[in-house]
Order: C-alpha cells, then structure tokens, then sequence
C-alpha cells in the first residue's frame, strides 16, 4: 500500500505530459495555428506556470505573490475543466460531425459553465446531519465537526463568518476541528482568529498538515489566545466524553504518507501512551484518517477526521477513493465508527466538483 501513491503520482504526472499534447493538437484545429510549435510550447509554459506557481507561491504574503498565486491555481483547475469539456466534445463527434470552429466554442462554453459551478459549489456551505450512538454515553451531546476550512488566499474572514454562523444555528455542546485550518501564512495573523470567539460552545483543535506547513506554533498559540483547547497528543473529558487529541502523524511504522513526517511519534505508538480508559466513551481527533486499527484496539468509539476533501475535483475523486480506506462519509471498524468529513474549504483550485463543502452536526446518543 505504500506505493499507491508514488503509483498514483507518476500516472499524474503521465496524463498531465499526455493532456499537454493533447489541448496542443486541439488548440491547433480549433484556431488554426500554422506554427504548431507555438501551441506546445504556450501549452506547456501555461502547466509549468501553475504548476511552479501553486507550489511556490503558497505562503506568498505580499499582494503580487497573492495575486500570482491565486492566478495559478484558478488556472489549473480551468485547464482540468477544458480537458474535460474537449473530451466529452470528442466523444460526441463520434457520431456526430463538429466543425472545428463549433468544437471550440462548445468545449470553452462547457468549460466556463463548469468553472462557475465548481466556484460556487465550494463556497456553498451544506450541512450533514448525523445521529451516533456511542456506548457508555450518559446523555446526548450535540457536536459540529469542522475540518480543513483552509482560511488564506481565496477564503478569508467572510467565509469563516458563514461557517461560524452556520455551526452557532445548529446549538451544539462542543465543537471540533480537526486541522487545517489555515492553507498559508497569508491568513496567518489574529484577525483570521478572532472570529471564533462567536462560537458558543467549548472548541477543541488538533493541527493538520497545512497547518505544519504554515507555521504550527503560531497557529497553537493564536488558537490558546481564542480560547481554544489544543490537544497536542492527550486527552481531556466534556460531560462524560473523554477526548483523545493526535497531533498529524503517521499510522504506524509500515504506512506513508507524503503529509507526515516519518520522524514523528505514530498513531500506534502515541495511543499506547495516553492511558485511554477503554471503559469510557471516547471520541479521537486526528486530522486524516488512518490508524483506525490502533484507534479500535484502545476503545475508541468515534474517530474524526478529514484531510482527503474526498478528492475535491473529478477525476481526483477516484484517486482519492484509492489512495485512502475512509475517503469520505461515516463508517464502521470492528464498532469504532470513522466520519471523514469532505472539509469545508479547498485546497490549491478554488473549485469543487463531485464533492461539497460541508459543516457536519452529530448527536452523540446513550447506546442503550
């Protein structure tokens, strides 16, 4: 399983050079350009742009880095979108003969029209309702799970006021985050954390691996500095919930993942450490979803995770579906129940296809 993703990233890496050649030859016949050289060489410069852009612009702070960056990204999703719009509009000229002219004007129409759908699906907040019951449990909690709102570049503080508004309506108990709360160091000042002083119920966070990658330590401290409990590797009680809360990391020592660092403590062996009473209900935050073997053998009742935005944009959610057990939704693991939500914000591409952007509300019922 190790290999999946390197499997995964060079077959990326395949489509990608094959997807240049081919918007190259599209491009040539729809606007007829004499100088085929140009059109692979534009192509190509256009996917090395985003490409380079989307990497090493992330934690741009300065507005000609902000700008570029958002620039790239918003590109690489509208490059995916004409790819697949070219495609489909191929697949009907099997039976029915398109002009070229005609070929460009539908695959760009179909290309904007998915843009603008995919730009408004990530910004449309859904709310997922669910009912778990969990064993030991003396009374109803209602929680919101919250995970990768990824607060920076294309979502600021009007974004987190919709979040925030949305998680106070449903009247919850507690609330919990489970990382990536910021996507770069764009945000990263207390503005962007002062907000959730609005949330009326106690809120606990564990750290993500864009929040490792922005600056963690800040982060934990404006968080403390709101009011927020951080969970750093331990675990605390709310009204006869015990909490376990994991620092992003690794399963064990046979797993990868390209987001932790195999220098770290694992799932596996920071749960032999926390002295987790097995008796007592027991809910687990951990940014991704993985260890949830170790999470069943110390009793854990409910792991809650995110981190895989379920793939975020077709075809990546069939990537995602193979790269991880729980990709999205609630599951069950030899009775621990596993909720991977799809997250609220997006990574690089503001856009969201096949997938939503979703706050979730648990009731946490007495198993009787």
């Amino acid at each position: 399983m190790k290999f999946v993703p390197y499997v995964i990233m060079i077959a990326l890496l395949a489509l990608l050079v094959l997807s240049v050649v081919y918007l190259s030859k599209k491009a040539i016949l729809v606007f007829g350009i004499d100088q085929i050289w140009l059109a692979y060489v534009g192509i190509s410069l256009l996917v090395v742009f985003f490409l380079v852009g989307s990497v090493a612009l992330v934690n741009s702070t300065g507005v000609v880095g902000h700008t570029l960056y958002k620039i790239a990204t918003i590109a690489m999703g509208v490059y995916l979108f004409l790819i697949l719009s070219f495609l489909v509009v191929d697949t009907i000229s099997l039976v029915i003969d398109i002009a070229p002219r005609t070929f460009g004007i539908i695959g760009m129409g179909m290309t904007l029209i998915v843009s603008i759908f995919g730009y408004w699906n990530s910004t449309n907040i859904r709310l997922t309702e669910l009912n778990i019951p969990i064993k030991g449990l003396e009374k109803e909690i209602k929680a919101v799970h919250l995970t990768d709102t990824h607060i920076g570049h294309f979502r600021v503080n009007g974004f987190l006021q919709k979040i925030i508004d949305k998680t106070n309506a449903q009247n919850p108990d507690v609330i919990f985050l489970t990382g990536d709360y910021l996507d770069s160091k764009y945000a990263l000042n207390k503005t962007h954390f002062e907000p959730l002083k609005q949330l009326n119920a106690p809120m606990y966070f564990v750290d993500g691996n864009h929040d490792k990658a922005t600056d963690n330590d800040s982060i934990i401290a404006l968080m403390r500095s709101v009011g927020v409990t951080v969970l750093e590797n331990e675990v605390t009680h709310f009204n006869g919930l015990q909490i376990a809360g994991l620092n992003h990391m690794l399963a064990d020592r046979n797993s990868f993942d390209m987001h932790a660092s195999g220098d770290n403590p694992t799932v596996d062996e920071t749960l032999q450490k926390l002295n987790i009473d097995k008796e007592k209900p027991t809910v687990l935050l951990h940014h991704a979803p993985n260890g949830i073997k170790h999470a069943n053998q110390y009793g854990i009742d409910l792991y809650l995770a995110g981190h895989t935005h379920a793939g975020q944009i077709f075809p990546f959610t069939i990537f995602s579906n193979l790269i991880f057990e729980y990709n999205r939704g609630l599951h069950d693991y030899m009775g621990t129940k596993v909720l991977v939500s799809e997250g609220i914000g997006t990574m690089g591409p503001p856009f969201r296809i096949g997938t939503k952007s979703e706050v979730v509300s648990l009731t946490l019922s007495p198993n009787t």
